[in-house]
């Protein structure tokens, strides 16, 4: 037999239901993708990761697109993103400086305790700005910007100091493993300790100020690729202020950004650096990734 409902409860039904979907709306995190000028595919990276960070079903996510260089700088005046509505920035942006005032409240959101991803060739943006290059730990700079970071065959860590070294590069796009070197973080918890990467970008010779590191992931840059026979980073986070600034190397194009591989370091390093939490779950088909063994070096 049917229940029919008084309606006193009838109507506490009702209010619950209404409360549980604004609820679960809240839960979510917002974020922003700045592009707008980039010698890479912006254009088609920016939407893969837009849909990628959705698909998770944690966060809101806005693409903020800056002016071209052939703007006027009227253009630029427009363009003021208010930081603040957001808990992560990620960046994918090489071109011309931000205006000062931009690099100012970008600056002070992280602080003050925004995140920032950032993603692949961010890392050659804004040789100039030094707080950029304080988050950012290291990028695509020659040896007399600043130190590199390293790791020998042996997974031993090599500082080479500004003015040594080789000079930042890359050889053609080929398939490489990924080494998970803590696998107690956050971020990496969980996976695979060496992964099958699809062809893409293996950057070596970075540099930066290269200070407060915690390098979560390398890959083995060998000679024959066109790399200098060391493990680089490839993916890593500083702190700064109040903020957590995470930098990933993967994800050239399209195919390599939807890579589980690339899925699961970019979905969890955005969480992280949202909240300094992370709960998304591992792409169910991170697992057939997994190495059986490690290349030999």
């Amino acid at each position: 037999m049917k229940r029919i409902l008084g309606p006193a409860l009838l109507g506490a039904a009702l209010l619950a239901a209404c409360v549980v979907a604004p609820a679960a709306a809240a839960d979510k995190v917002s974020i922003a993708i700045i592009d707008g000028q980039n010698n890479h595919n912006w254009k088609a990276t920016s939407p893969a990761m837009k849909d990628i960070l959705e698909k998770t079903d944690r966060f809101t996510v806005e693409v903020l697109t800056t002016p071209s260089d052939k703007d006027p700088k009227e253009a630029w005046d427009k363009f003021k993103p208010d930081f603040s509505k957001y808990k992560a920035v990620v960046i994918n942006y090489c071109g011309q400086p931000w205006p000062e005032d931009i690099q100012k409240a970008f600056v002070k959101f992280v602080e003050d305790g925004g995140g920032v991803v950032f993603y692949h060739f961010a890392v050659a943006g804004f040789p100039q700005w030094a707080d950029y290059n304080k988050m950012m730990g290291m990028g695509w700079k020659d040896n007399k910007f600043g130190d590199r970071l390293a790791f020998d065959k042996d997974m031993k860590e090599v500082r080479t100091p500004k003015g040594e070294g080789p000079n930042n590069g890359h050889g053609p796009a080929h398939e490489f493993q990924v080494t998970v070197l803590d696998k107690a973080d956050p971020i990496t918890k969980g996976m695979p300790a060496v992964m099958n990467h699809v062809k893409d970008e293996l950057y070596g010779g970075q540099h930066g100020p290269a200070k407060d590191m915690h390098v979560l992931a390398v890959a083995w840059g060998a000679k024959d690729k066109g790399s200098f026979d060391m493990y680089e980073p490839m993916a890593w986070t500083i702190p700064f202020g109040k903020g957590r600034c995470y930098t990933l190397l993967l994800g050239h194009d399209v195919p390599a950004v939807s890579d589980p591989v690339s899925i699961a370091f970019l979905t969890r390093g955005t969480e992280w650096a949202a909240t300094g939490e992370v709960t998304i779950a591992l792409p169910k088909d991170l697992a057939a990734t997994e190495a059986k063994k490690e290349e030999k070096k």
